[in-house]
């Protein structure tokens, strides 16, 4: 799952890493979200995901890891359950210059008891440091923190192999 607020760049990350081209929900925002979507920070955002984007990518001839991109806004969290069933773990997207959008998406993590990483999204230099936001969250030291840049497919890449590692980590950890 890659998930966390409006506008912290879900879609683009699924868009990067996908070895195939992704199914996305992306409509054009209309008058309908002023007043609901909050575009500071982002103004020249144009659409917005309404379901949840879909990629996938290919380990090996066994293994293969499916991307669901969920929508960032509150009124389609409902779908968040949906898409939590069989999730093994997800990335958390920050945009540092909006720390708050992504705590919801952290609470049902945890609630859920879903292991996660956080990657701060940056667009342009960073606001925050890195040990800023994971103060800003409260996040214990556990909890894999990364910069990224959610359009570049190396970077893309290495958050999802940080999650992997996580939550291999985590495996040893029980097995002990």
């Amino acid at each position: 799952m890659v998930i966390g607020g409006f506008a912290v760049g879900k879609t683009t990350m699924v868009r990067s890493v996908s070895e195939i081209r992704p199914l996305n929900t992306e409509e054009t925002m209309t008058v309908a979200s002023v007043g609901v979507d909050s575009t500071a920070g982002v103004g020249a955002k144009t659409t917005t995901t309404v379901a949840f984007d879909f990629g996938r990518i290919t380990l090996n001839e066994r293994m293969v890891l499916y991307l669901f991109g969920a929508p960032g806004q509150e009124r389609f969290w409902f779908i968040w359950d949906q898409l939590f069933s069989g999730c093994l773990g997800a990335v958390v997207l920050v945009d540092s210059r909006r720390i708050a959008d992504c705590w919801y998406a952290i609470d049902r993590l945890e609630e859920q008891g879903t292991p996660f990483v956080v990657a701060r999204n940056n667009f342009g230099v960073p606001k925050h440091s890195l040990e800023h936001v994971r103060e800003a969250l409260d996040l214990p030291g556990e909890v894999p923190m990364l910069d990224c840049d959610a359009r570049d497919r190396g970077s893309s890449k290495g958050v999802l192999v940080r999650l992997v590692e996580h939550l291999h980590e985590m495996s040893l950890a029980r097995e002990s």
